[in-house]
């Protein structure tokens, strides 16, 4: 029995959160740290020896010999720099300290992460600020026990450089006006309300020996050429199906890194596309799930190189396939306990619901806009809209049972009924009959309501879930201000209330849509409605810069026109680089390897079809001929289409500005990347495996 994981003896081992500080931490540091973390109070600075006193030796018995200030820049992956506890040396001997300054600030280069221009290269100074409400874990890997402190990241002006000040920022706009609202219905008991997120996180794993002969997935992390193997999913027999030993092996040694980091993963299953796989954690604060989400990604990633795999996080490693995304399940609690979004029984009655469920729909019409562009990245072009993923059109899927209420309020004024949900009977004398949610799922919806929460499904797999709830969060605070400031003068609540709610839902129901959301004649509905169908990262990019965006977040204090506009910048410049390593890998892979093998190939069957001629001039070589005039063909046309992408790529590299840029590469150098495609996956099908330069897509993902 001793091999018996106990998960409650490893879950949060490696983690300074509240058993840790309250045992360690004199109770007087100890309340002011919890005031801090749990009512937003400031941080009180005269704690902070104290509590990085406690930090360290904590840490130091554990292994620890260094410590790192970690945060998010805008580069979408996590940023670190260590040091060691040491002091300097005194008699041949060192002191281990760890200051509160060290803990508080950090001091690294802010001229050399992406800024848009809010640093200029000589302006190197910037500052990472400790995040008290995202506890300090340990890493142990390679470089040892390394002591991890969440923190902000901002220049020397103040700018937010990074991924989590503005979320922070947002919580607080939310957590303000939501109060807002409670007190409306005369609820005095919460102090604060947060957003709760889960956030799924889907990923493919492959043979670390074939990966690392694929340079499109060293490079870029998907697969740029590619042709499907006989059997992709169309048998759906993937799905929830029995988890192999070595994939098993896997995922249960990333719940154990997970479980020591406080990550309360929970959820493991084998997903649609072959090689492909999810995982699912509990509900937590969104500062903390952030954070959380950043450590699985580099878990799954860093896992998968001891079992001699690749972890795959990009949203469409391959083509014809199912990609991968991450749903972020977002919802609004208060700590006295109350669920804004739970409908309750009878949700034609729960005004509360209603109310707050009209302003998400309000806030979700209106910057439709903004929150696909927090879903925009590079991978996301390759998913977004495919028979996989939600399309590129913003909606709201609430369900049969909350439609009909709706539907009540908007024809006659009233709602006096809900829909129930009934019993599942399955026909089986053995099986129990069930009682049936009142609405079923809709998994074609980019934003759907589950229950008590919303699940934005439009995240891409690979990018970090601080955007889309930042947008979120300040979107429905502006909602809930607007109705908060005109609820508070009215004469008759009740009746203000009420007839808010149908003026809400009324206003914005077009982006309400029950249907499959794949379906071409959806894409005709939503254009008569108005929606708008952005189907690019590019496209979507401008929408951080409009002046509908810049009040909605400068009244919030979320961000300022300059990190507006830094963050568009710092996206175009993101979206053309991507780009650009894309295509010069192509053109590096398809001159240096698969030009040369087709040569091979060619010269191969040239000589074979000579040599059959010469030993009997009668023999039928037609078959032979013909896929030598096809290889050929398709070799001339891999030709020229290498030549046309290194001039559009030259062309696009040399484009005056990142919006300009940025265009010419999604207008030019991505159909000329197809182009070149095209013939090559032609080609892997004539050409013998035994002379193709790379492993196949049935070698990636069926034999891992």
């Amino acid at each position: 029995m001793s091999d018996v994981l106990n998960v409650s003896e490893i879950f949060g081992k490696n983690v300074f959160n509240d058993a840790v500080m309250k045992d360690r931490l004199p109770k007087n540091v100890y309340k002011k740290l919890k005031k801090t973390v749990e009512d937003g109070a400031e941080l009180d600075p005269s704690i902070a020896d104290v509590v990085a006193h406690a930090m360290k030796d904590w840490a130091i018995e554990r292994g620890a010999t260094h410590y790192t200030h970690w945060f998010q820049p805008l580069t979408g992956v996590t940023a670190e720099k260590h040091d060691s506890f040491i002091s300097a040396p005194s008699d041949g001997k060192v002191i281990m300290e760890f200051s509160g300054k060290e803990l508080i600030k950090g001091e690294p280069d802010a001229s050399s992460f992406p800024s848009g221009g809010l640093r200029a290269t000589f302006e190197a100074r910037g500052y990472t600020v400790w995040d008290c409400t995202s506890p300090a874990f340990l890493r142990e890997d390679a470089i040892g026990v390394t002591l991890c402190i969440p923190t902000s990241f901002c220049s020397y002006k103040g700018e937010a450089l990074d991924k989590k000040t503005p979320l922070l920022r947002s919580m607080q706009a939310v957590n303000e006006q939501a109060l807002r609202i409670l007190r409306l219905f005369g609820n005095t008991t919460a102090r604060r309300v947060a957003p709760s997120v889960g956030a799924e996180q889907e990923y493919f794993l492959v043979d670390r020996e074939k990966y690392l002969q694929r340079k499109d997935l060293i490079y870029t992390g998907r697969t740029l050429f590619g042709a499907m193997p006989p059997k992709g999913q169309e048998l759906e027999d993937h799905y929830f199906g029995a988890i192999r030993e070595r994939i098993g092996s896997y995922m249960n040694d990333v719940n154990k890194e997970l479980w020591k980091l406080g990550v309360p993963a929970k959820t493991q299953h084998n997903e649609v596309a072959p090689a492909q796989h999810e995982l699912a954690p509990i509900y937590e604060g969104v500062n903390q799930a952030v954070d959380h989400n950043q450590i699985v990604m580099e878990t799954l990633k860093k896992v998968a190189g001891r079992h001699g795999m690749a972890c795959l996080l990009h949203e469409k490693p391959f083509a014809g396939v199912n990609g991968s995304g991450k749903h972020n399940n977002w919802s609004l609690t208060a700590d006295d306990g109350t669920n804004l979004l739970n409908p309750g029984d009878t949700p034609h009655e729960n005004i509360q619901f209603l109310l707050v469920l009209a302003c998400i729909i309000k806030a979700v019409d209106l910057h439709a806009d903004l929150l696909r562009e927090s879903a925009a990245d590079v991978g996301n072009d390759h998913r977004l809209g495919a028979n996989e993923a939600p399309p590129a059109i913003i909606s709201i899927f609430l369900g049969e049972q909350l439609e009909d209420v709706i539907d009540q309020l908007c024809s006659t004024g009233e709602a006096t009924h809900s829909k129930k949900g009934g019993t599942l009977r399955t026909g089986v004398d053995i099986l129990p009959d069930l009682d049936k949610d009142a609405t079923d799922r809709n998994r074609t919806s980019p934003f759907a309501f589950t229950g008590n929460k919303f699940e934005f499904r439009m995240v891409g797999s690979s990018d970090s879930i601080a955007s889309p709830n930042t947008v979120l969060n300040t979107i429905v605070a502006e909602a809930f201000k607007e109705a908060a400031d005109a609820l508070e003068k009215a004469e008759d609540f009740d009746m203000a209330v009420h007839d808010m709610i149908k003026e809400m839902l009324s206003a914005h129901r077009r982006v309400i849509f029950n249907g499959n959301g794949y379906s071409d004649e959806w894409v005709a509905e939503a254009g008569k409605r108005g929606l708008p169908n952005i189907r690019s990262m590019v496209e979507a990019i401008p929408a951080l810069t409009t002046d509908k965006a810049v009040k909605l977040f400068e009244e919030f204090g979320v961000f300022t026109r300059a990190e507006l506009e830094s963050r568009a910048e710092v996206e175009y410049e993101n979206f053309s680089k991507a780009i650009n390593i894309e295509a010069r890998t192509m053109y590096d892979m398809a001159s240096k390897s698969i030009i040369p093998a087709v040569i091979k190939y060619t010269t191969q069957l040239a000589a074979s079809i000579s040599a059959v001629k010469g030993a009997c001039p009668e023999a039928d070589v037609s078959t032979q001929t013909g896929l030598l005039m096809e290889a050929s063909g398709l070799l001339a046309d891999t030709k020229a289409a290498v030549l046309r992408l290194a001039q559009v790529t030259e062309k696009a590299a040399g484009a005056d500005g990142g919006i300009a840029q940025a265009a010419a590469y999604h207008s030019e150098v991505v159909p000329a990347m197809e182009a070149l495609r095209a013939p090559v996956d032609k080609l892997e099908m004539i050409v013998d495996k035994e002379l193709w330069p790379m492993p196949s897509y049935g070698d990636l993902i069926f034999e891992v």
